[in-house]
């Protein structure tokens, strides 16, 4: 009689086509793991082949069971919207697909006996707390953003108490890397690459860097962990840097650029320091950064350089 085949594991991403989602899927296929993803369509999508896409609203709890009819054994949820627009229209987005989306992935997969449920959070979570922040710091969100994620991670927390449901919570710092647009990095890297003059806040604020394969890596390790379930962990670099530093090291590797500091005003009500301490991943998720920010940042201009 042969052996029983081991069943594959077969990953879901939800937002499987964004920044984090793309970097993630490749990797879990270079595991040996399926891989399926759903999110909505959008032409920029750059597929990749091994991987199965479902199109589709996370919104739509009728239509989204139907199409994740499939037999999942792990979940990711990258699926966030943020705005920095304080419209009544942007507030209904972030609630919907932040909140209500979640409810409808809980709701289908809450008895289906999945290994694990990573839920993707944010620093925003934690607001004007005070730096370093841990995972025991009070959450006081200062953004809508920030409430709409708290509220997810708090609805998860209460789902794993009442029915011991396998999730973790990963609350991630400022990610970059290959591929991101948009975003501050990728942002100052165009202004530097066109040789043009560009405005830029007086870049006082201090952050936490953090490069997209440490990321992928701390999901990885956190969908193949049998413990922990129920626990939140901050996934940081653990080295705080000004932005005015971020903007000098881009400089200096691409040697061209001309920023102007302090020609835009700080956002009002902005947290001026967000960092933290990442020891309780190390411990537990046997995680640790690897990528150096002087590293992170070459291999990100190569990759603007070769795709522009």
């Amino acid at each position: 009689m042969e052996p029983l085949r081991k069943e594959k594991k077969h990953l879901l991403i939800v937002g499987g086509t964004g920044f984090i989602g793309h970097h993630l899927a490749e990797y879990i296929i270079n595991k040996g793991w399926k891989v399926s993803s759903v999110s909505r369509k959008s032409k920029k999508n750059k597929l990749i082949k091994k991987v199965k896409y479902i199109y589709t609203n996370i919104t739509n709890s009728k239509n989204l069971k139907k199409k994740l009819n499939h037999k999942f054994t792990h979940v990711v949820n990258l699926c966030g919207y943020n705005s920095n627009l304080n419209t009544k229209k942007e507030k209904n987005m972030m609630s919907s697909i932040n909140f209500a989306g979640l409810s409808n992935l809980i709701n289908i997969f809450l008895n289906k006996n999945i290994e694990k449920f990573v839920q993707v959070g944010s620093s925003a979570e934690y607001g004007n707390s005070k730096s370093p922040l841990n995972e025991n710091k009070k959450c006081t969100p200062n953004t809508y953003y920030g409430l709409s994620k708290l509220k997810s991670s708090s609805y998860l927390l209460k789902i794993y108490k009442q029915t011991s449901f396998p999730v973790v919570i990963l609350r991630l710092f400022n990610v970059y890397g290959p591929g991101q647009s948009n975003n501050f990095i990728s942002q100052i890297i165009s202004g530097c690459s066109k040789k043009k003059v560009f405005s830029v806040s007086k870049a006082g604020q201090i952050r936490d860097f953090i490069y997209i394969d440490d990321v992928v890596h701390a999901i990885f390790l956190a969908l193949n962990n049998k413990k922990n379930n129920g626990e939140v962990f901050n996934i940081a670099s653990g080295n705080k840097m000004s932005l005015k530093v971020i903007i000098k090291i881009i400089r200096k590797i691409i040697k061209k650029g001309k920023p102007q500091f302090g020609k835009i005003k700080y956002k009002k009500n902005e947290n001026m320091r967000v960092f933290c301490n990442p020891q309780k991943a190390k411990k537990k998720l046997k995680w640790v950064s690897k990528v150096k920010i002087v590293n992170g940042i070459s291999k990100t201009i190569k990759y603007y350089k070769h795709s522009n």
